[in-house]
């Protein structure tokens, strides 16, 4: 950490960093509870959750190295979550609300407060993706064109009061449809807060109120000074980029999404004022998530140990009109707007950064998280299924991109073969690297994915994939990365679509690679 925090009062330069870890180390231990007590392989295997720690105003405070969409969007929006409740000890709050501070139905987050002597002091929050929220389509991942399609709504809910479940609590779970593994994710959550509160409470014991309260201000002043240092680094101006929206699975093609961004030494505007209206499909998405999105990608441009807290972004301004594709009014669909609109603004805002800092700035990586959700709604034999699917990762000025990896906004795992052969009907037969899929170019794109899944019983099945249309583009003379294509029994199927399968079809997804960088002749 920079020398000038030791002239400070409070702590110095090595307390402060050592003050760091350790409130990041909550949101470590959070996230090892949540996945060996979660039940679903969405969590246990795949790691689609995300743990953070809060002051008492709900500002970000420090967190883990999970979910960048999950993260992002929480720093963003718990300020407005916790002014919603007059918290006691005990209590706990959940909610999924696109609309009060979720992303998309599916991810719940789970809010506890901690009290040191009665006093308010913090909360601690996880975010975990949830493969049935009720939603009549399998998976809770739907073909939608309205919020109430997707599954259950659940806006701020209290769960927990006096440690004890709330009555709500109880109503909520009857109505999801695998109530087993339901509750266990769920239990699962909660434990993950608990314990975080728990370590939480101990390490304010040990530096006292006050001096804890200092470091936190002192935290964010530091990350603040990261920030300015950035924005020193970048030629002050005004950068645009465009991409598009393949479609939204109802008849809209090519939706644009534009950029002006605006960098000076003292802030940055992201104004996407330009971008198109709402659609009819479910690729819309909330506030939160462009937030989640621009966040990310300046939180990549900052040192490794940049702590991850509310002052790295305080500087950050986002302009999007409401009633826009990112930020839609209710009850617009937004399923896939968390997962696949929030690539693609990863696209323009890194788009209008190349522009300023080539060097620093990679081409476009695969630009979709390749979304397959599927199971069956039946009392004796329900099952549902939702997996990400990796690709290939843009290259940079100095190296190629890695290949059949998740990149940008999901930073979950695959899961694993025998995970989901043990748990649902169905057998892969192919699983493995998509060859030639990435850009040509002085550094060369990385290679997306081909996974074929042989079913093995009945089933309904969703997919919400991008770049089929349009393709991850490079930079500065690097070629494009190859589109993704879906099939079933050899037939291709739109990007996204909905529809049944009976045992022995089979289902192939072949995942974008990503942009080549430089021309290929500087070779």
């Amino acid at each position: 950490m920079c020398n000038e925090i030791s002239n400070q009062s409070g702590m110095n330069a090595i307390q402060l960093s050592i003050f760091s870890s350790r409130i990041e180390s909550v949101c470590d231990e959070m996230g090892a509870i949540l996945q060996r007590a979660a039940f679903s392989p969405n969590i246990k295997d795949r790691l689609d959750f995300s743990c953070a720690v809060f002051d008492s105003s709900g500002k970000l405070s420090a967190q883990a190295a999970h979910i960048p969409v999950h993260l992002g969007s929480m720093a963003y929006a718990m300020q407005d979550i916790v002014s919603l409740f007059d918290w006691q000890p005990g209590d706990m709050v959940a909610l999924n609300d696109p609309y009060l501070g979720g992303t998309h139905l599916p991810d719940v987050t789970l809010v506890a407060p901690l009290f040191i002597k009665n006093r308010l002091q913090g909360f601690v929050a996880n975010r975990a993706h949830h493969a049935d929220i009720g939603s009549e389509a399998p998976g809770s991942m739907p073909l939608s064109t309205c919020l109430q399609e997707e599954g259950l709504i659940i806006p701020p809910l209290k769960i927990m009061s006096f440690n004890k479940r709330t009555k709500d609590f109880e109503e909520l779970l009857e109505n999801l449809g695998n109530t087993v593994e339901s509750t266990g994710d769920f239990n699962a959550q909660i434990s993950a807060n608990l314990r975080g509160a728990a370590r939480l409470v101990s390490i304010i014991d040990s530096y006292g109120v006050d001096e804890y309260e200092l470091a936190v201000e002192q935290l964010n002043g530091y990350a603040d000074r990261l920030m300015l240092q950035l924005l020193k680094s970048i030629p002050d101006g005004v950068y645009r980029f465009s991409d598009v929206m393949d479609d939204d699975g109802f008849g809209a093609k090519n939706i644009p999404i534009q950029l002006a961004l605006t960098v000076n030494d003292a802030e940055v505007t992201a104004d996407f004022s330009a971008t198109a209206k709402q659609v009819k499909g479910n690729i819309n998405c909330p506030l939160s998530v462009v937030a989640a999105a621009v966040y990310y990608v300046f939180r990549c441009l900052m040192p490794a140990n940049a702590p991850a807290c509310y002052g790295l972004f305080d500087r950050i301004n986002i302009i999007a009109e409401k009633g826009s594709l990112i930020n839609a009014i209710k009850p617009a669909a937004v399923a896939a707007g968390n997962v696949e609109t929030s690539t693609r603004l990863v696209d323009v805002v890194m788009g209008a950064l190349a522009n300023a800092i080539p060097e620093k700035i990679p081409a476009a990586s695969h630009g979709s998280m390749n979304n397959v959700a599927m199971g069956v709604r039946d009392s004796r034999k329900s099952w549902s299924y939702y997996e990400t699917i990796g690709g290939g990762m843009g290259a940079g000025k100095f190296h190629d991109g890695k290949s059949a990896v998740q990149t940008h906004m999901t930073n979950t795992l695959n899961t694993p073969i025998e995970s989901l052969e043990m748990h649902y009907p169905l057998r892969i037969t192919r699983y493995q690297i998509r060859k030639s899929s990435g850009g040509v170019g002085q550094h060369r794109g990385g290679d997306g994915l081909l996974r074929e899944m042989e079913f093995l019983a009945s089933a309904q099945v969703t997919l919400l994939t991008e770049r089929r249309k349009n393709k991850p583009w490079g930079l500065f003379g690097g070629q494009s990365g190859e589109c993704g294509l879906n099939k079933l029994n050899g037939e291709v199927l739109p990007a996204k679509t909905s529809f049944s399968v009976t045992a022995g079809d089979c289902l192939t997804i072949l995942t974008p690679g990503g942009g080549g960088y430089g021309n290929v002749e500087g070779m």
